[in-house]
């Protein structure tokens, strides 16, 4: 699964924004603001990768158990694929 084309995340004023660009901008109407993890979990989604691999980055990158960085992802990618921002393919 990846984050659909169309958006961008912009780090302003120490805030990790994300926003729709080009045609996205008129399908989504809002933007996302992000923490650090959020920010991680984003940038991981940017490329085409299975949640096993996304929970592989986190508990490397991150003092965290596999059973919590799983529960956190699988939480993440249901956000993202309520607001229609993912491919699921």
């Amino acid at each position: 699964m990846k984050i659909k084309e169309g958006f961008a995340k912009r780090n302003i004023a120490g805030s990790e924004i994300v926003v729709p660009v080009g045609k996205k901008a008129l399908e989504f109407n809002g933007m996302v603001t992000l923490n650090e993890t959020g920010a991680f979990f984003w940038d991981c989604f940017l490329k085409d990768i299975t949640v096993d691999d996304a929970v592989k980055a986190v508990t490397t990158e991150y003092d965290i158990d596999e059973e919590t960085a799983r529960r956190d992802v699988e939480n993440f990618v249901r956000l993202l694929e309520e607001n229609n921002l993912i491919d699921a393919e």
